[in-house]
């Protein structure tokens, strides 16, 4: 199911060098220690009245294409581990400051799952997501510096 596309995203992020300002394009964004870059996206959901169906089904689809691109990276950076992206929505909520791609991830995604890259110095996470419910769901994939990825926050109840 994972084509050299899907896996060759993520590998050109883990050692793709940061921009020192933000940008960003259909496709993602970057900034000062982060890259965020779209995989696949499914429909939108603006015609749509079936009881949710359609947006089940486009969810499977993309949690398979996550699950096979997820077996493929586990293989070759050992396990991931899921971070529950709740915790920073409610902080940016909140009116603190919460990094980036933390950030932007978690306004449209529950949680990601994330490897620590071979470096030491990077992490790579994997993520479905969706800005609106009338916005397709997309599969993403972020790298961002260790410290982009501070987990800690994670803790918080």
């Amino acid at each position: 199911m994972i084509t050299e596309e899907y896996l060759s995203t993520p590998d050109a992020l883990a050692v793709q060098p940061f921009p020192a300002a933000t940008s960003a394009d259909v496709t993602g964004s970057s900034g000062p220690g982060h890259h965020v870059r779209e995989l696949l996206a499914g429909r939108d959901f603006r015609e749509e009245d079936d009881d949710g169906q359609t947006w089940v089904e486009a969810e499977a689809e993309l949690r398979a294409c996550l699950d096979d691109l997820a077996a493929h990276l586990t293989t070759r950076w050992g396990d991931a581990f899921d971070v529950d992206l709740g915790p920073y929505l409610r902080a940016g909520c909140e009116g603190e400051i919460v990094p980036e791609p933390l950030d932007h991830l978690s306004q449209q995604a529950v949680s990601m799952q994330v490897w620590p890259l071979p470096d030491g110095g990077r992490r790579l996470a994997l993520t479905i997501g969706q800005a609106d419910k009338e916005l397709p769901l997309v599969l993403s994939a972020a790298v961002g510096r260790f410290s982009a990825f501070d987990v800690t926050v994670s803790s918080r109840s």
